[in-house]
């Protein structure tokens, strides 16, 4: 069975060619890179729906077949934006009817961890998911992959790319701030949220703006002090959730994972706890179409079946909301 998986959450549209030994075929995306300030949803899906033929016949160039080779169609569901989640699934819709083949709506998240899964070996981690979309640590636990902690404001990504901006900085700010950060091991107290197994970014994300702008703090050591606080709130929630489930595997996912700074933090505590950690490849961390692609096909082979009435897009789906019937 050959799947083709369409990702379009936020400011990524990817195209995925799987089979049902979890081989990747191809694996073509797009990025939307605003020309100022964050992701603007409209200008993301105007800029999804003019690309979407392009990477489209470019993972079927890749994966060197025709569409008359496909059996499958899944698409990221939810969550996500709602103006980009609707173009994919459109495109999605469109090209189930024409090729006549069943279609399955993928939940985002879930999708890392399985990604996850098969291109690490991992059996069964502690998933610490961060993205600028979504920060969670995820277990699976009785039919579900359970949330054992989670932002309850806005996401890490989200809040580093905020405060770059913020200081004049450009889009996407992760990747200048972990630069910054580098340059600096002077450590500024600010504040630091983390409630039962839950995480808050908002009061470290303003305190960090208002300190630059009124007191002249020096950037480096801001950058160096953001991430610092913000990564060891993320270590000590996903430590107590690896210590609570028992847990000898953790796995790090999402557009975060690129950041050197938090692989470390995460590995030493890993090691602390006897337990393997496993780091996907960036293509495979970042937002891509394989991975929705593969989850479909486990979807599929487990009995999972949707009409085109029943594919509607689910904003705000959770992670926790999805039975995963193919994991004992």
């Amino acid at each position: 069975m050959i799947c083709l998986g369409f990702e379009g959450t936020a400011h990524t549209f990817g195209v995925g060619v799987v089979d049902s030994e979890g081989k990747v075929l191809a694996n073509e995306s797009e990025v939307y890179v605003p020309e100022e300030g964050g992701i603007h949803p409209r200008e993301a899906a105007q800029t999804h729906n003019k690309n979407a033929r392009k990477i489209l016949d470019a993972a079927l160039e890749e994966a060197e077949i025709d569409s008359e080779g496909i059996d499958l169609i899944s698409f990221s569901q939810g969550p996500g934006l709602g103006s980009c989640l609707r173009t994919v699934a459109t495109a999605a819709r469109a090209l189930s009817v024409s090729l006549e083949v069943p279609i399955l709506g993928v939940n985002h998240c879930v999708a890392h961890v399985e990604i996850g899964r098969l291109t690490e070996g991992a059996q069964d981690p502690v998933t610490l998911y961060v993205s600028g979309g979504n920060t969670q640590v995820i277990a699976y636990d009785g039919g579900r992959y359970r949330i054992f902690g989670e932002t309850l404001d806005i996401a890490l990504g989200n809040c580093l790319d905020t405060f770059a901006r913020r200081v004049g900085l450009s889009h996407p700010g992760g990747p200048k701030i972990e630069e910054l950060a580098r340059k600096s091991d002077n450590l500024i107290e600010l504040p630091y949220s983390v409630k039962g197994m839950d995480l808050s970014f908002s009061g470290l994300l303003t305190e960090s703006i208002r300190r630059y702008r009124n007191e002249r703090l020096d950037l480096e050591d801001l950058a160096h002090s953001l991430q610092e606080t913000a990564f060891a709130a993320l270590v000590e929630v996903t430590e107590r959730a690896v210590a609570h489930t028992e847990k000898d595997e953790v796995m790090l996912v999402g557009g975060v994972a690129a950041n050197q700074r938090l692989r470390e933090m995460i590995r030493l505590m890993a090691e602390e706890h006897e337990a393997k950690l496993f780091v996907p490849p960036m293509e495979f961390c970042a937002d891509n179409g394989a991975m929705i692609g593969w989850t479909g096909i486990l979807a599929h082979k487990s009995g999972v079946k949707q009409k085109i009435e029943d594919t509607n897009i689910q904003q705000r789906w959770r992670t926790d909301e999805v039975d995963i019937a193919w994991r004992d």
